[in-house]
């Protein structure tokens, strides 16, 4: 059975949390890639982001809706929401629009379990990390390969 080491991407794009949004931008365009891991000192997980995260911030906030009574104000959306949208659309670094709860494997994970995480995580790529770093990644083209081997 295939593992994620036979099918992984060994050559790894990635960023860093400081990257800045524009740096970001150049390098989807560049690299062609839709998803990077994001990492630390020493190549440790720290984060992913994906075309759609920048793509997010070019999109009209949302003001929530508000109801006034006796001088009250109640909302009825979350006030957090509302702030974590703010914070996004004005982020001038990968830290502040990268997705942190990253699902992951090991270079030993069978396809069919990465396949799984991709389906139940809505992933589109899943970094293989070993000993806490970033050895690899597996996007779904590569999946998309292993099946026609």
């Amino acid at each position: 059975m295939l593992k994620a080491k036979d099918i992984m991407t060994r050559e790894v794009i990635s960023v860093t949390p400081d990257t800045r949004i524009e740096e970001l931008a150049r390098l989807f365009m560049e690299k062609g890639v839709n998803a990077m891991p994001v990492v630390t000192e020493g190549d440790k997980l720290f984060g992913i982001v994906t075309e759609t995260d920048l793509v997010a911030q070019d999109r009209p906030l949302h003001i929530p809706t508000v109801i006034n009574i006796f001088d009250w104000v109640i909302y009825l959306q979350s006030q957090k929401d509302f702030a974590e949208e703010v914070a996004k659309i004005t982020a001038q670094t990968v830290e502040q629009i990268c997705a942190q709860d990253v699902v992951s494997c090991d270079p030993e994970t069978p396809v069919p379990q990465i396949a799984q995480l991709m389906t139940e995580n809505q992933a589109h790529l899943i970094p293989v990390v070993e000993q806490g770093r970033v050895v690899g990644v597996v996007a779904r083209l590569d999946i998309i390969r292993a099946m026609g081997k």
